[in-house]
Order: C-alpha cells, then structure tokens, then sequence
C-alpha cells in the first residue's frame, strides 16, 4: 500500500504503529508538495494521501484530522520579528512577498527583504531559516489537514489504516477486529434443600411444681 504526504505533515507515527500491528503489509510513503498532493492519488499510483484543503473531494473519502495555525513569515529584522503574536492589522499597508510555486522558494523571498507571507506553521517549521521569523497570527484563517482515498477503494487494509489515524486500538480497528469471545456459561442454580419443619415444643398449661424435698432423718 502506498501513502503519500503533504509538505509539513509527519506521518512517522502512524508508520510505526502500523509496522507494529502488520509486518506483512510493508508501507511505501512519498512527501509530495503542495501542488502536487493528489496527482499520485488521481493517477492511481497512491492509495491514500495526506492532504492539505480545500481540495476538489469528488470520488474521494476525506477525514478531516486537524486545524494547522497560521504564521506571518517575516524578514529578520522585521519590527514585529519578535512578537510573540500579532494580528492581520498590523501588517496592513505591507509589501507581501511573491507567491512561488514552492513555500521553499517564497521563503526565500522573504528573506531577501521582498515582503511578508502567511503559511501554516508547519512548513514555516520544515523551511526554517535563519533569516526568517515565524510570528503566529491570531486572526488568520487556519488550514487543516485531511486524510483521503478513492470512493472505489475501501477494503480491510485502508479501514485498518483509517482506525490507526484514528486512534484506534487494534481490537477496535475495523480492519482487525479480534472475533467476539462467547460468554462464560452461567452456572446452574444449586437445587433447594427443603427445609425441616421446626420442632413443635408442647408445653403443659400446668406449671411444673419442683419435686419435694426429702426431710432429715
């Protein structure tokens, strides 16, 4: 099964579970960029993908996994470089560095004192440089990350994947579901010991008189 990534996600965790649970189903995983996070996927040549939306989801399953922050990339000696966080209005009125096909190349951009660039933090993190800050922006749209497959493919290998995503422990993934264990079989009731009659007591409605005693001789 082959999986691909997109820039700024680490499946790494995922794989070791999986190697954990299925050494006879060897994974082949493939980082992709951005712009070409479902070709793989189209083409037939992945199973599945990590993908970062919005994307065209026609013909595809799609979970959505988690919300990736957003950060201002900013030339080193930017004012706001040391800002522990700002907001959109206080780059309003800034130069924005040139898109790029890269974020790679964007951030070189920056760098070179162009302008500033929203990212998910995630790649600000894999393409850090030293000549860049990343300023978390509190109001910027966030992005999120999602895992997808073909509607045509959804057999026990992909759901056993899907449940190790999720968290699922191996007993409750759906791809390896452990058979039910029958209930212990209930012991039957001891049979009932009828119980003796209590023994009736018959008492002389005339008190018992103490025997006499015996004079001296």
């Amino acid at each position: 099964m082959r999986i691909t990534y997109v820039e700024g996600v680490s499946p790494a965790k995922w794989l070791r579970i999986w190697a954990d649970r299925r050494p006879d189903r060897p994974l082949e995983t493939d980082r992709v960029l951005e712009s070409e996070q479902l070709g793989a996927l189209g083409s037939g040549a992945a199973d599945m993908a990590f993908v970062r939306l919005p994307i065209d989801e026609t013909g595809l399953h799609v979970i959505a996994l988690w919300e990736e922050v957003a950060v201002a990339a900013l030339p080193r000696d930017h004012a706001y470089g040391d800002a522990e966080s700002i907001e959109l209005a206080d780059l309003e009125g800034e130069m924005t560095a040139p898109v790029q096909a890269t974020t790679e190349l964007t951030l070189e951009l920056v760098a070179a004192g162009t302008g500033y660039a929203i990212v998910p933090h995630s790649l600000a993190r894999l393409y850090a440089r030293r000549d860049v800050k990343a300023v978390p922006v509190s109001d910027a749209p966030t992005t999120r990350i999602a895992l997808v497959w073909p509607l045509d493919r959804d057999d026990d290998d992909t759901q056993e994947f899907v449940g190790v995503v999720r968290g699922r422990t191996a007993k409750s993934s759906r791809g390896a579901e452990a058979p039910e264990e029958p209930a212990p079989a209930k012991k039957p009731p001891r049979p009932s010991t009828p119980k003796k009659p209590a023994a009736r007591v018959f008492r002389s409605s005339r008190a018992r008189r103490p025997p006499p005693r015996k004079g001296r001789r």
